[in-house]
């Protein structure tokens, strides 16, 4: 999707802080961090929002969670505990239409979290 901010960090146009990436994935560091550690995980193929999930896309999902667990472990903060959070349309907070898993970590969560 050309007007996609992350379709162009995929893409190469625009290079973000990255800090993992495979053939599916692409992990980088959150501009407005909320934590210690706020890294956002995305897949490479375009997927606007979780309701636009398909049963193709099941796999997805769990690559996410994947590469999330080796970033949380490469930045030190598996043990300890972190969160990960998918943001689902604008009322919960989704500002870039294309699904990504922010991974959250390095000091203690308040819960509930919104």
């Amino acid at each position: 999707m050309s007007d996609c901010l992350f379709c162009k960090f995929v893409n190469g146009d625009i290079k973000p802080d990255t800090v993992y990436e495979d053939d599916d994935v692409l992990a980088f560091r959150d501009i407005n961090p909320q934590a210690p550690t706020h890294i956002l995980v995305i897949p490479k193929q375009h997927i606007s929002t979780l309701n636009d999930l398909q049963p193709k896309d099941e796999a997805v999902i769990g690559k996410l969670y994947l590469a999330a667990k080796k970033v949380a472990d490469q930045e030190g903060i598996a043990d300890a505990g972190y969160r990960t959070v998918i943001n689902c349309n604008e009322q919960a907070g989704q500002t870039v239409f294309h699904i990504h898993l922010h991974l959250l970590g390095g000091r203690t969560m308040a819960w509930p979290p919104g």
